[in-house]
């Protein structure tokens, strides 16, 4: 059942509404609301967002060639006229070739005149704008008239005629730079004219059904809709239909139609042409509901007051409601998103950011004139997912990329390409045993024999080329024999001129077999700021298959202890070069430290040599040094921000027995080295926790605590037990005092040990904001012990 409030009563001046007059050549977007007498010229853009109301001040004009962006509001008092270039009184007017940007205000009476630009957030009230003046963000001009030709700087307030008169005059540049925003905008009203143009030539001949092409049912519904309403049924959805005249429908009063009386497909078209029928005159439009989800799925206008409306944009709707079904009925991992882009979504959607997608072909992305896809309005992890899949297939053959956004600070936190016009479709990998990395690229990373020689590459670089390719940076290849990389003499392979993946990988792997024996590392190329962003050896005359993230170290040292020690040389997991890669990407320096079982168990680490260089490939080098000397004992990873002066990091990367981590891939000690200092807070007993029964920590948990702990944020858990859980009564485990990752860890596993039975949380605190920036569940009572699922 529809719930609505009555609509507002009409205010004195809206009983006789003028109905606005448009250019023909005008594109206003349907999400656009023009109310009263607006007289718009020709070649005029007006956005999405935008409301333009002469139901108060009237009339308002609009001349030729301006550009109305997003959010722009336009109303005036009613007391009040300017006057016209054509001598008329106005409430509102807005001269030729003048483009007002997002988010501006004006408030009438005003006067703007020719080729003027506004920026964002800026506001004109009760003034007078010359022709040719430029008025940039967040500016306030009131009361004033501004002379020709004027510049009024960001953030400025012109509230007296003596400010307006001192303003600059403006510079060509900024004259060129507003000319330049209305040569795109045009463009952009060109392409979506051109495209409305192509549907209505789709759809001008007249899909009727009769009783040759549809014996089942005589219906005089456009085929489009019929198709639409067959769709919707097939797919489970249940159909509606609403009414509204003219004053309703400004307001958005929409008033239901009775329902259909049953699901099949006769008796909704029925109910729908009696609807249409009874509702002649007025707005109609269908609904589709998902009963499960009791939400809309879609609202499209059928019929308008002069008539049916055809329904020009019904196969990219119908695709999206195939894709909304088919990843509400199917599990995450039929979707074409790689795991890369679903680990950065989901990461956004913990932190509580809004998820965007935008495209554009070759000639937008040129100039970075992006479109918007669909907004995506759910928090819901698989149904942002089937939006970002519906955009994708949308707009296969175009760049399309992901957009993380703070809602609250209103700015964008991540810009992320996810497609590329040369990227073939994916399809819906089959449930096997084989990583969603390897199905998709059978040529690189399965291409090995089994006993694992030729130049197979890692999956770890497979994901740092994907990752250097979404960036858009080039990727390169380099060698070099023993000698040479001893000097840092390094030559190049050939160079790789696709941006293909598939081609990339080949290449790669040519260098490798044919500089087998050889180091051969890997390289990203920022061709705009013409530097190296990446340098990462991929391959080692003894071990061709490793993907350890190394330059030039100190060679001889490593070289005499190959010869004085019969151990293989330690190599850093992926989890470890990620770890070092991300403090350096924040600007922190890197240490080592290092302890035997004695030092490690009263915490006295001592101190390996400083690393005082900030590139990775040394850092990397100092690391594996660090671990080389000090073989057989604790060496952990240190973190520092220099500006603050503390440790934001401490990782253990080294045990005793030889493994970096733990093989959960905690990076807390050892159980028997935690028992003492914590046996009063892991059991009642007073003795430590036997290790068959102690909860282990998931890798992506300890991600997050780490992540949660570089940013300085404090970490806490609760537990709750079937029926608090019902309630949300969570009870708090004991505090974690400690910043040290080791001692946190050792915390959350106490906790996980103690409620195995319970539900258990992690908790992300800002200690500053006095606020939560996460609760994800580490543990439920049937999977107690693996700490892996997450609400």
């Amino acid at each position: 059942m529809v719930v609505r409030s009555p609509a507002a009563p009409l205010s004195p001046w809206s009983s006789d509404l003028v109905e606005p007059q448009v250019d023909p050549t005008a594109y206003i977007h349907s999400f656009a609301k023009l109310t009263g007498d607006v007289r718009v010229g020709a070649d005029v853009l007006i956005a999405p967002g935008t409301s333009i109301r002469a139901d108060q001040g009237t009339p308002f004009y609009i001349g030729d060639q301006v550009t109305i962006q997003d959010g722009v509001v336009i109303h005036a008092l009613e007391q009040g006229r300017v006057q016209g270039d054509d001598q008329a009184q106005y409430a509102v007017w807005i001269g030729h070739r003048t483009a007002l940007t997002h988010m501006v205000l004006v408030h009438g009476p005003a006067y703007i005149g020719d080729n003027c630009f506004i920026g964002f957030r800026s506001t004109i009230f009760n003034a007078k704008v010359g022709r040719g003046c430029i008025i940039m963000m967040h500016a306030l001009i009131q009361d004033v008239d501004i002379p020709p030709g004027k510049y009024v700087p960001s953030g400025a307030v012109i509230t007296n005629q003596q400010q307006a008169n001192r303003l600059p005059d403006v510079n060509e540049s900024d004259r060129q730079f507003a000319q330049h925003i209305i040569q795109v905008n045009q463009a952009l009203r060109a392409d979506y004219q051109s495209m409305a143009h192509k549907s209505n030539l789709h759809s001008a001949q007249d899909h009727r059904f009769s009783s040759d092409n549809k014996p089942m049912n005589s219906t005089t519904l456009d085929a489009a809709i019929v198709s639409q309403v067959r769709s919707l049924l097939a797919q489970g959805y249940r159909i509606g239909a609403e009414h509204a005249d003219a004053r309703r429908f400004q307001t958005s009063s929409w008033q239901s139609c009775p329902a259909p009386q049953g699901q099949q497909e006769s008796q909704v078209l029925a109910g729908l042409e009696a609807c249409l029928t009874e509702h002649a005159g007025e707005y109609v439009r269908l609904i589709g509901i998902d009963p499960q989800a009791k939400q809309r799925i879609l609202e499209t206008i059928i019929q308008r007051p002069d008539g049916p409306v055809r329904m020009l944009s019904m196969p990219s709707a119908q695709q999206a409601i195939k894709n909304y079904t088919t990843h509400h009925t199917t599990s995450s991992d039929n979707s074409s998103i790689g795991p890369e882009v679903a680990a950065q979504v989901r990461s956004l959607l913990a932190q509580g950011y809004r998820i965007g997608s935008e495209h554009a072909d070759a000639r937008r992305f040129q100039t970075s004139s992006w479109q918007s896809c669909p907004a995506i309005a759910t928090q819901q992890e698989a149904q942002v997912m089937a939006a970002l899949d519906a955009c994708k297939a949308a707009h296969a053959g175009e760049y399309v990329r992901l957009i993380g956004i703070d809602a609250n600070a209103k700015r964008r936190v991540l810009e992320l390409i996810i497609q590329r016009p040369g990227d073939a479709p994916v399809a819906a990998p089959a449930k096997t045993g084989v990583s969603g990395r390897q199905r998709q690229r059978p040529s690189s990373s399965e291409a090995r024999d089994p006993q694992g020689q030729g130049s197979g590459i890692s999956s770890e670089v497979v994901a740092q080329v994907r990752s250097l390719l979404a960036q858009g940076y080039r990727i390169g290849s380099e060698y070099a024999d023993a000698r040479r990389f001893q000097t840092s003499s390094w030559q190049s392979c050939p160079p790789v001129a696709s941006q293909q993946e598939s081609q990339v990988i080949t290449a790669l792997e040519a260098c490798m077999a044919a500089h087998a024996g050889c180091y051969v590392r890997l390289i990203g190329i920022d061709p705009k700021g013409k530097r190296r962003v990446s340098e990462t050896i991929i391959q080692r005359p003894d071990d061709q298959q490793s993907s350890i993230s190394s330059a030039a170290v100190d060679n001889g040292t490593r070289n005499s202890q190959r010869q004085s020690q019969s151990v293989a040389r330690p190599a850093l997991d992926s989890q470890t070069v990620t770890q070092v890669r991300s403090l350096l990407a924040q600007g922190y320096q890197i240490g080592t430290e290092h302890a035997d079982a004695r030092r490690f168990q009263t915490s006295s680490w001592q101190s390996c040599s400083p690393i005082p260089s900030q590139q990775e490939a040394q850092v990397i080098a100092a690391l594996e040094a660090c671990m080389v000397e000090h073989a057989g004992e604790y060496v952990r990873l240190i973190g520092i921000d220099k500006a603050a002066k503390r440790r934001v990091l401490e990782s253990i990367i080294q045990r005793p027995n030889g493994n970096q981590r733990p093989s959960q891939g905690s990076s807390t000690p050892s159980r028997s080295a935690q028992q003492q200092p914590s046996a009063k807070s892991r059991s009642s007993s007073g003795q430590g926790l036997n290790p068959k029964s102690s909860a282990s920590l998931d890798s992506q948990t300890l991600a997050q605590v780490r992540s949660l702990l570089a940013q300085g944020y404090q970490i806490g858990t609760e537990h709750a037990d079937a029926r608090r859980f019902q309630t949300s009564s969570w009870q708090s485990c004991s505090p974690i005092r400690s910043q040290q990752e080791t001692q946190v860890i050792a915390a959350l596993e106490s906790c996980l040990a103690d409620h195995q039975k319970e539900y258990v949380r992690l908790i992300g605190i800002d200690t500053q904001a006095k606020r939560r920036v996460l609760e994800s569940v580490i543990q439920k009572p049937g999977t107690a012990g693996t700490a892996g699922t997450r609400r």
